[in-house]
C-alpha cells in the first residue's frame, strides 16, 4: 500500500510516517520501480501499538527502544517486557492519580446539585488567595 493509503488507515499524517521512518519507530518501506514507499498491511498493527504507546505518554526514546529491540527480534523478549513493564507502572500511577482528580471534580458537581443558596454560600466561603510580596533574597538561596 502506498503512503497515502497508510496515511488514511492509520489516522497519522504521511510526515509523520515518514519522520517514523526516518528515526527509527517504523522499518523502512520497501520501494516500487518508480522509487516510492510500498507498506505491507501488517504495518499497521505495529503502528496502532505505537500509537497507544504514545497515547498512554511514552516519550519517544522509550519507543524507539522497544522498536529497535524489536527489530532485533529473538532473544530481546526479557528487554521489551521489561520496557513494558516500567511503563505499565508509570500508566498505573497516572490512572491513579486521574481518579484522584476525578473525586474532586464530582465532589464539587455534587456540591452544585443542591440549592443556589448553597452554591452561592459554598463558593463565598472559598477565601482569596494573594501572593505574598517577595521578601529579599539570601546569598545562594534556592
Amino acid at each position: 500500500m502506498k503512503i497515502g493509503e497508510l496515511a488514511r488507515r492509520s489516522g497519522l499524517s504521511t510526515y509523520t510516517i515518514r519522520y517514523y521512518e526516518r528515526i527509527g519507530l517504523l522499518p523502512q518501506a520497501d520501494r516500487d520501480r518508480s522509487g516510492q514507499r510500498n507498506y505491507d498491511a501488517s504495518i499497521l498493527t505495529w503502528m496502532e501499538f505505537l500509537d497507544r504507546l504514545k497515547a498512554t505518554g511514552m516519550p519517544i526514546r522509550e519507543m524507539l527502544l522497544y522498536a529497535a529491540l524489536r527489530e532485533r527480534g529473538a532473544g530481546t523478549e526479557r528487554e521489551r517486557s521489561a520496557v513494558l513493564e516500567r511503563h505499565r507502572e508509570r500508566v498505573r500511577a497516572h490512572v491513579a492519580e486521574l481518579q484522584a482528580c476525578l473525586l474532586v471534580l464530582d465532589t464539587k458537581i455534587a456540591g452544585y446539585a443542591g440549592t443556589t443558596q448553597r452554591k452561592i454560600d459554598h463558593d463565598a466561603s472559598i477565601p482569596e488567595r494573594r501572593r505574598k510580596p517577595a521578601g529579599p533574597r539570601q546569598a545562594g538561596a534556592r
